[in-house]
């Protein structure tokens, strides 16, 4: 059925699908897991960070992006694809400063690109960008944000969210361990993003980038020597975790 219809974008199949839509989200299924969470005084973006070649400078490798000094954005998907969105929502963030002289909000600059992915479904000649996104940053009254968009061009916001691969997994792990106490420093809202992630990624500051923004800081990328601590403390938690519900199995066996 869908060999008749997947060829042109426009074109519905009869029971409602445009396939080349539903491509460009399998195509971010196998983009690297990013994740974002929303804290109190504070937002994080977590991503996969994939081996790079022995010569490759990995510094060219990011995932992770700076749109305007209180709004950031990670990806999963297509990379040339992002480039693309990541330059119009800039000059975007720029223009609206020039016009009205204020910053854009979250879910302005969100809602743009969310315009400009949708345009691209619904044009011939052309394809949908095939990559979903995680904004967040600060408003200019100093509210945390986090929105997600897909190719479809729909978006939404969230508390905490995840895309990629093995997206699923990490949003079951997030659904079970968000609270409100979970996230109610930004040392303890690192940490969960980073026990989510650790979910689905190998435990080690090399196969995972964390970025950073604090209420009224800039963006600051983690480095691999803050990443180690934390996953130390992570690791030393899990065990004492594992040790508490042995010795409670052994009390239970022995009331048995």
């Amino acid at each position: 059925m869908s060999a008749r219809y997947d060829r042109a974008i426009t074109v519905f199949s009869p029971d409602g699908h445009l396939f080349q839509v539903e491509y460009a989200q399998e195509a971010v299924k196998k983009g690297s897991t990013a994740i974002g969470i929303r804290g109190k005084d504070i937002v994080v973006l977590g991503v996969e960070k994939k081996a790079v070649a022995k010569l490759q400078e990995d510094r060219t490798v990011r995932k992770i992006a700076l749109l305007d000094e209180h709004v950031s954005m990670a990806f999963a998907g297509l990379t040339a694809d992002a480039r693309i969105l990541i330059n119009r929502a800039r000059v975007e963030c720029q223009s609206h400063r020039l016009t009205v002289e204020d910053p854009v909000s979250l879910e302005y600059i969100t809602r743009h690109i969310a315009q400009l992915k949708q345009k691209y479904t619904q044009s011939n000649g052309r394809r949908p960008f095939g990559l979903s996104t995680l904004i967040v940053g600060f408003d200019i009254d100093g509210s945390p944000h986090l929105y997600q968009t897909d190719p479809a061009g729909t978006y939404h916001e969230w508390k905490a969210n995840a895309i990629g691969r093995s997206a699923k997994t990490v949003r079951e792990y997030l659904e079970k361990h968000y609270t409100e106490e979970a996230v109610n420093t930004d040392k303890s809202t690192v940490k969960l993003a980073l026990r989510a992630l650790m979910e689905v990624v190998q435990s080690g500051a090399k196969n995972v980038e964390f970025a950073v923004m604090k209420r009224g800081e800039r963006l600051k990328m983690l480095e691999p020597e803050e990443l180690e601590k934390y996953i130390a403390e992570i690791e030393k938690e899990r065990e004492e975790e594992a040790e508490k519900k042995k010795a409670q199995k052994g009390v239970a066996a022995k009331q048995s």
